[in-house]
């Protein structure tokens, strides 16, 4: 193994465009019972919209799902290849009964107890169309949070893995084992399976051969899902991995963003998925205490000056307590 197949650890976060930022507030805090950790907003552009994060009650990397509320601002995106098609959660193995029941106690369709590379899950979406699973696995030992209809014990604990949507497999395959480290352990119909850093829970990444499916849109949009973050430990090491990657070609990658939570440098793997590297020595804890997390709007240092004109134009949000 080379060294810089050791860089990238696992999963870090996932970032969705959504529709509302109440309706994506009320679907991941009470039916999927993450923990919102973060308000802010988008870093990138000129029009304010919040930047929402979620996750366990850690609030650690790898549990992270971060959205945009793209609906205030009337865009929308394009779902096909090219992007992650589903989010997958961890859960306890005998917990799948009751997130059947919880889903249809909140009006929330779903597939029923599906099987694939030996892990049950059950198949939904959000009220955007958005893919989620979550997948009974006992390995996943990281601490859930707990509403008043979701318990410990069933809680989510953190990403699983997640699957991506690729109109051909062997340019996608190469980019997560040749370039990023990963294996291939597995193969069931169109889907493939490729682990790192050990395999399971959050170090999973799943491609979906989906050949005669357009691909989607790469824009900031409400619908779709905008990149999958993979973790490295540092500056130096996210430089080290970003030099591999340009060396071997994959020149599509940016410059480092300063994310006030992480540093993060993307790149546009073959299959069309936006990629990040997302550091993981900052964390959430920077600019208020974990028992604070989600409670209030927070701006990096070089907005503050401008936070009353880029709250007016934000929708009005009730934060659960």
């Amino acid at each position: 193994m080379r060294d810089e197949h050791k860089l990238v650890k696992g999963i870090h976060h996932v970032t969705s465009c959504v529709g509302g930022a109440q309706e994506d507030i009320d679907f991941l805090t009470q039916v999927v019972g993450q923990r919102m950790i973060k308000q802010t907003v988008l870093f990138d552009g000129k029009v304010p919209i919040y930047h929402l994060y979620y996750a366990n009650a850690d609030a650690e990397i790898g549990t992270v799902m971060t959205t945009f509320p793209y609906r205030q601002d009337g865009r929308k995106g394009r779902r096909g290849t090219g992007q992650v098609a589903v989010t997958a959660y961890s859960v306890g193995e005998d917990s799948l009964d009751f997130w059947a029941q919880h889903l249809e106690r909140h009006g929330v369709k779903h597939s029923g107890v599906k099987r694939l590379f030996g892990k049950d899950r059950i198949y939904f979406e959000d009220p955007v169309g958005l893919g989620y699973e979550v997948v009974g696995d006992n390995r996943d030992t990281r601490k859930g949070w707990t509403t008043d209809e979701i318990s410990e014990a069933n809680s989510v604990k953190g990403f699983n893995n997640v699957v991506m949507s690729v109109r051909e497999i062997p340019s996608m395959e190469s980019y997560l084992v040749d370039a990023l480290g990963f294996e291939k352990t597995g193969q069931e119909d169109n889907y493939h399976q490729y682990e790192i850093n050990g395999g399971g829970p959050c170090k999973t990444v799943i491609l979906r051969e989906d050949a005669d499916t357009p691909q989607g849109s790469w824009t900031f949009g409400e619908g779709t899902v905008h990149h999958v973050a993979f973790q490295v430990e540092n500056d130096d090491t996210q430089k080290v991995l970003k030099d591999w990657l340009e060396g071997l070609g994959y020149t599509d990658s940016s410059e480092q963003k300063d994310r006030n939570y992480f540093h993060s440098v993307y790149c546009r793997s073959p299959g069309g998925v936006l990629t990040e590297f997302a550091t993981c020595d900052i964390g959430f804890t920077t600019d208020e205490p974990l028992e604070e997390l989600g409670k209030n709007l927070m701006l990096p240092p070089w907005f503050e000056s401008r936070r009353a004109e880029i709250v007016a134009p934000l929708e009005p949000i009730k934060v659960p307590q």
